[in-house]
């Protein structure tokens, strides 16, 4: 199973690249994976391929396509550089609309069940949190969000089931930003947060340091489990909202 190039009209009429991948069950709840900002790249597209394999219809679009399309970005320093240049820039606002045409996209699908989620890392955690507070999908899993500090009082208009991954060496988000995190989420029912103690940002990026295989697998089995439960699809459809491992 490999994802597909697939054209996008925007809400300004213009249109954009994803990749799709599709399920062997032909059809299932849709889902857009919300790339690092190293964009949708081969790691994001094997995101879209694994989630397609548990029974969802699966789309990364190009997050930077606004500002250079197709540019998806390798794990060097050239790369990194010229990703946070691309993230610090974009707009935010015309992103919630290309997110909003994504999840029209998918619902016009035939083999899709109509209920979108989305699931962000890193730089696309942030953007599923954002997406999350428009009340553009139907539920959220995000991995090591980053650059929540500013948009805390997004929470508040937060409704949809949430599911938030972090790791405790992540420099990005120490415990005092988490715990804001989880204090912005206070008595939302459907919001967890999760905490992994030894992973670092990253943990969940297989094939690539700081790679944590264990924090890595329990988060899958969460994260499965919480789509199955609010989306539909495969696996068990129970969840538990505590912190920690």
């Amino acid at each position: 199973m490999t994802t597909e190039p697939v054209r996008i009209r925007a809400k300004d009429g213009k249109d954009f690249e994803a990749w799709l991948a599709t399920p062997v069950s032909r059809r299932g709840p849709g889902l857009i994976v919300l790339p690092e900002i190293y964009n949708a790249n081969a790691w994001a597209r094997s995101v879209a391929d694994r989630f397609a394999a548990e029974g969802y219809v699966t789309i990364v679009p190009d997050v930077y396509w606004r500002q250079e399309p197709g540019a998806y970005l390798p794990y060097t320093p050239e790369g990194q550089r010229r990703a946070r240049a691309f993230g610090a820039a974009m707009d935010l606002p015309l992103f919630i609309d290309d997110l909003r045409a994504c999840v029209d996209w998918l619902r016009q699908r035939a083999d899709c069940t109509g209920r979108i989620g989305t699931v962000g890392f890193c730089f696309g955690g942030r953007l599923a949190w954002l997406g999350l507070s428009h009340h553009a999908v139907d539920a959220g899993v995000t991995y090591y969000a980053t650059q929540l500090a500013e948009h805390l009082d997004a929470a508040k208009t937060i409704d949809a089931p949430l599911m938030m991954h972090f790791g405790s060496l992540d420099y990005r988000v120490p415990p005092d930003l988490y715990e804001r995190i989880r204090g912005s989420l206070a008595g939302k029912p459907n919001a967890c947060t999760f905490w992994y103690e030894g992973a670092d940002h990253g943990f969940n990026r297989d094939g690539y340091p700081p790679y944590h295989p264990e924090a890595a697998a329990l988060a899958w089995r969460r994260t499965l489990d919480f789509l199955g439960q609010h989306l539909g699809g495969k696996g068990p459809r129970t969840t538990t909202n505590d912190s920690g491992e």
